[in-house]
Parts: C-alpha cells; structure tokens; sequence
C-alpha cells in the first residue's frame, strides 16, 4: 500500500464538478453570488484516512487503507455508502460524495452527503477474511459516525453481511443500538424493500420520463426494448421490475463482458434474473452463467451491451462510472435508444452526455434521447436508506407496500422537481434537461440551508 502525494490528480471528482459546473452556469449567470456557494461546497467538509490492520487465513498480518469523506451536513447526517473494492482512492470517494450530496437533496429528506470504503477487494477472499477484515474496519470507523453524525451505507463490494460486521464493531465501541448503518438485516433494524430500492426508483423514474415524452396514456416500459448493464443488485432488481412493468430486458453484464438475448423478443425471465442474483451472490463471474435453453451469447473481453443489443428503447447503465461513452452514445442513438438513465453513479462520460443531450431539440423529429442523470434517477437506494433511519428512530417497521409506496412518492417528486427546474433555467428546448434540473435544485437546497447556517454569506 503506497500513500498518494498531496497533488495526486483526481480525475474523477475533476469530471464531476465539471460536469456540475457546466449546468449551474445559467442559474449562476443570473444569481452571481451563488458562485461563493459553489465554492465552498465543492470542498468536502472533513476528510478521514485510516489504515485496517487484519489477519488472513494463514496468520499473515495485512494491511490495507480506509476512508471516509464527510463532504457536507446542511441538509442532515452524512449519508452515503461504503465501497470495498481495489480501486477506490480519495478521487473516486470525493467525486461519490459529490455526487451523493446533490442526490440526497432530491429526495427531500433530511441528509447530508459523504462515501467511503477501502481498497479492500473481497474478491478471491475467504468467509473469515471477510468477517475479520470487516470487524476492523468498523472498529476504525466507528469513532467517526453516529446515527445523528454520518450513517453509512453499502456500495460495490459491501453487503448485509458486511453491514452486520460494521454495524457490530459499532455497537461493541458505542455501547449502544442505534440506526448507524443502513441496509441491514430487516430482522435487526433494516427496511424492507431497501435491496429492490435503488433498481426499482430507477425504473419509477425512467417511466416518468417516458409517459413525459409520449404522453400520460402511454404505456410507459410496456412494450419496451431494455438494455441493461451491470449484473449486481441495481441491474438485477431495475431488470425485474421492467420485466414486470411489460418490458423486454435484453442484456446483463459484468466487467468480464456481456450477456445478450439472441432474439429481441426474447429476454430474460424473472427466474434467469434469479440465476444471475446466484451466480453474482457467489461472487461468480456472469459468463458461468448456465444457459441450458440457448437464448443468450457471452461476450467477453470485458464487452458492454450498448453496441452488442442491435435495437432498445432504453438504456440502463447500472455497472459502473463512465461505462457510456461518445462512441457507445452514439451506438444507442443507432439503435433506436429514446431514454437512457444512470443506475450507476456517472455512469456517462460528459462526453456521452453531450451527445444525448444534443438530441433534446430534435423530439419532433423523433430523434430525441432522453437522459436521467444518476444523482435523480438512481436516488431510491438513499431514499429507502433515510427511510430506514426514519424507522430506526421510531423503533418501528414499515410493510414492504408502505416503503415502495413511499419510494414511489419520493421518485416521482424527483423528478417534477428536475423537470421545473429544468424548464425554469434550461434551454427552452420541448425536452428539457433533466441533468441541469437536477443539478440546479439540488445545488440550490444545499447552498440555501449553508447560508443559513452562516457557511457562506
């Protein structure tokens, strides 16, 4: 483990405040003192590094780094996930974070945003080094969240299980229960319906964008063509909810490569999605997929499904960031993609976004893609996570149809909030921009609860 150099770039939290910035140009144009906001609020308020120490199967001591980014508290406790895999680094977490705060506004809950994790890769390690890396980990972290301080989440590579690892190193240094992690077992505290959430929120989201575009009788994903990448929790459960909604889910994919319906009428079923969920579960690769019934083709070489599905109607990025890019953008344009939405976190290079965004005035033509950045339309997994926090400090437990109804209400508000705010300070364009909307009203909900607490004047 190596430490980083004080200027180590930050390539990603750089395209993310880029990507930001570019959209709040109309709003600040009109509202200059904004900018001293925007300012203040690209810097994190506290960073934390800390090293894990932990023992293999074999005895070895290992060693690997923590990091928790508190990035801003004017709306509530931290909130945002812990990520375990070997590429997180401080650019990838501050750019998380960033993103995390302006999606935690959308949901008009009380949360502030942050994100951590470790390079920790759980891959290719044992029950036990999992448990004992875990264990320590929370034992690191606990002194740095609380319930009314930072609540932490799971993200890639962080499960239940390893909730209930932090979540019991927690307790053991608190002496107390409370609601300090999220995703957790619904018999100690979890939510239902928080592992559907943040695939389900997307789907609610995309059907608001499709029934905006073709109009209130339309059939929303009925009948629709679905591209989908990612095989884990966001892919499986945005996947099945389509599939419910009447839809036909062409593709699954994993960093190996892609899983593709040969015959677009064709898709997965619910019980293959279930098959994928073991596989992954497992910590399998996809192409162990068992394809018994012939239906699909694996390609590999770490291949995405945007130029391999030869027609859709939606896209679904829900692996990870910048998994669209120009060339993949203009692929789905080819194959006739109206709507497109970020199950992942940016998960679209700006790049990529440029060229959907392009289209929005060509809606008469037929030409218009529809794009649902990931801050709005994959913001049901946070919602469902305050959710959980809600029922926590009550010491109650909500039925699976009270949280989904909720999580339908918080989805749809979402997005009428980015739509106004798109059409308020956007282009005049018929389809307006859901990402400078989103942008916009989360970046004015922050900026205006710092101002009144005196952190910019």
């Amino acid at each position: 483990m190596s430490n980083a150099a004080p200027n180590t770039p930050e390539p990603e939290f750089e395209q993310a405040k880029s990507e930001i910035y570019s959209t709040l140009k109309p709003f600040l144009a009109k509202n200059p003192e904004y900018e001293r906001a925007w300012e203040i609020l690209q810097n994190p308020e506290r960073i934390i590094q800390f090293r894990v120490v932990w023992e293999d199967d074999k005895g070895v001591c290992r060693v690997n780094r923590g990091y928790r980014v508190q990035f801003n508290s004017a709306l509530g406790p931290y909130k945002g996930g812990l990520r375990f895999h070997p590429t997180v680094n401080l650019s990838i977490l501050k750019f998380l974070g960033c993103e995390q705060v302006l999606k935690n506004a959308l949901t008009g809950l009380q949360m502030g945003g942050g994100k951590g994790g470790s390079d920790f890769d759980p891959k290719g390690k044992s029950p036990a080094e999992i448990r004992r890396f875990s264990t320590a980990f929370g034992r690191a972290l606990a002194r740095h969240i609380g319930p009314d301080t930072d609540v932490p989440a799971g993200d890639i590579g962080f499960t239940g299980e390893n909730a209930g690892y932090v979540f019991g190193a927690y307790k053991q240094f608190a002496n107390e229960w409370s609601g300090v992690i999220t995703g957790k077992g619904e018999d100690w505290g979890g939510s239902a319906g928080r592992p559907e959430a943040t695939g389900y929120g997307l789907v609610y989201y995309v059907d608001h964008m499709i029934h905006h575009v073709e109009g209130s009788s339309s059939g929303g994903f009925k009948g629709k063509k679905v591209a989908v990448s990612g095989a884990g929790q966001v892919a499986q459960f945005a996947a099945l909810k389509a599939i419910e909604l009447g839809a036909t889910v062409l593709s699954l994919s994993d960093s190996k490569g892609s899983l593709i319906a040969k015959d677009a009428s064709n898709g997965f079923t619910p019980e293959e999605i279930q098959e994928v969920f073991t596989i992954k579960s497992a910590r399998k690769e996809l192409s162990t997929f068992g394809d018994k019934s012939g239906k699909f083709t694996f390609h590999g070489n770490g291949a995405r499904p945007w130029k391999l599905v030869p027609q859709y109607d939606v896209a679904l990025p829900s692996a990870t960031q910048n998994e669209v890019d120009e060339s993949d953008a203009q692929a789905a344009i080819k194959a006739g993609c109206r709507y497109i939405a970020e199950g992942s976190n940016m998960g679209c290079t700006q790049e990529a976004i440029d060229v959907f965004e392009a289209t929005r005035a060509q809606k008469g033509k037929g030409g218009c893609v529809f794009y649902g950045p990931g801050k709005a339309a994959n913001a049901g997994g946070v919602a469902v996570s305050g959710l959980e926090m809600a029922q926590n400090s009550q010491r109650l437990k909500w039925s699976l149809q009270q949280v989904d109804g909720k999580l339908k209400d918080i989805m749809t508000e979402a997005f009428r909030l980015c739509l106004e705010t798109g059409k308020k300070y956007g282009d005049g364009a018929e389809v307006p921009s859901l990402v400078q909307g989103a942008n916009i009203a989360g970046f004015l909900k922050v900026a205006d609860a710092m101002k009144a607490h005196g952190d910019w004047w």
